[in-house]
């Protein structure tokens, strides 16, 4: 293993020493010093694991300080939490699997170990970055909101959306509820994944239109999480980059702006890459830009699909015929099957992906959020096959073709 700069190159423990590894991690996350683990990389010893990636962090659950296990395979996450008494079990199961990284943030310290292809732990230890895992927060916040309601925000005042005495405008009440629920849904994603600490944080948001969401990303990333984060708008309408440009201005950020052009041509990399309502092929050009700068999270909330449904007929495929002489049967499925494609493309690509429901139709009827984490070897067979198929049965040529094309050429 080779240490960074900020770690102390003492190995503390013999190296070969896989017992002592082990009782290191069970008393570092046993601790009440603990702030977060990760176990992850290529599992040695061939033995199964149905999980490519497992985070622990401490939360607090009625009054009492849990730790949380979240388990992530290719499509899903299921989380469990345990009193600290009660997780040196599931803990230890997790250790056993054998994965080759593993990362402990403590109060006082940061600790990585690896284990090499010939079973040695490499072990080292630094003191915690000034930029690590928080205290643990209550876990049962139902109305704990990212951006909370009641309390004067200038950010949420300089958007129009609530009032100097804290009250949200009723004129507004939706976009305040889809911002936040998109918070959560940014935070519960980057829950999930290591970004780099080294660095500040590259974010890109392709389509940003009025900036409500970009503007709250760059507040709660910077202000809330405390992860330093330069953050890009682009969108083709100019009225509305000088807009956001100007409230980027009042609010003060220095790390925000904004730049008039097109998705897809953009030259810049990115760590996330957003795409929140960019209508039609603009999500799909989202893609590509995220695909092409290696992000590590892209999230897409789509919208409008024109483009596949005007390839779709009433008579191809026959059997599909009843639904698709109906205007709004037709525009549904076409919705459906565009994101079904570009979900397909981003597994091709190496990404974990699922798509939930990130706020209710009351609030906005493009509610869907496509969630994206790179975490893989490009080229999935069985996502290619799906791909091929689902395209052959529908007759139909999605824009996100290109994407797939690529990664064709590329093997």
């Amino acid at each position: 293993m080779v240490l960074t700069s900020t770690f102390d190159p003492e190995i503390d423990m013999p190296e070969s020493d896989s017992t002592a590894a082990r009782q290191l991690v069970l008393d570092s996350v046993c601790a009440s010093s603990f702030r977060r683990a990760t176990f992850a990389g290529k599992i040695r010893g061939g033995r199964a694991c149905p999980w490519i990636r497992v985070v622990v962090r401490p939360v607090e659950i009625r009054e009492k300080i849990h730790l949380q296990f979240s388990y992530f395979d290719a499509q899903k996450d299921v989380t469990k939490n345990y009193l600290p008494a009660d997780a040196v079990v599931p803990l230890g199961e997790v250790y056993d699997f054998g994965f080759a990284g593993i990362h402990i943030s403590t109060s006082t310290e940061e600790i990585d170990l690896r284990t090499s292809k010939k079973g040695k732990v490499l072990v080292g230890r630094g003191a915690a970055s000034a930029d690590g895992p928080a205290e643990p927060q209550p876990h049962n916040r139902v109305k704990d909101l990212p951006l909370p309601e009641g309390k004067p925000s200038s950010l949420l005042q300089i958007m129009g959306i609530q009032r100097a005495d804290g009250a949200i405008k009723p004129t507004m009440r939706a976009k305040f509820t889809q911002i936040n629920q998109f918070l959560v849904q940014l935070t519960h994603t980057l829950d999930g994944i290591d970004l780099p600490r080294d660095r500040r944080l590259k974010l890109l948001d392709c389509g940003c239109g009025s900036s409500y969401l970009t503007l709250a990303a760059h507040h709660y990333l910077n202000e809330v999480l405390g992860r330093p984060t330069d953050l890009l708008g682009v969108d083709v309408n100019e009225e509305v980059i000088r807009k956001s440009t100007a409230r980027a201005d009042a609010v003060g950020a220095t790390s925000l702006n904004f730049s008039c052009g097109r998705i897809g041509e953009i030259d810049s990399s990115a760590d996330i890459v957003l795409a929140l309502h960019a209508c039609d092929t603009a999500t799909d050009d989202a893609i590509v830009q995220a695909i092409r700068s290696k992000a590590t999270v892209f999230l897409a909330a789509p919208c409008c699909h024109h483009h596949l449904n005007q390839q779709l007929t009433a008579t191809e495929p026959e059997v599909l015929r009843p639904i698709l002489r109906h205007g709004i049967l037709r525009e549904r499925t076409a919705d459906i099957l565009t994101d079904a494609f570009r979900v397909l493309a981003l597994r091709i690509a190496g990404y974990r992906t699922d798509v939930v429901e990130f706020v209710g139709t009351e609030h906005t009827p493009r509610n869907l959020l496509i969630r994206a984490t790179l975490d893989g070897p490009t080229g999935d067979a069985v996502a290619l096959a799906e791909y091929a198929e689902l395209r052959k049965f529908w007759n139909v040529t999605p824009y996100v073709d290109r994407v797939v094309n690529e990664f064709k050429q590329s093997d």
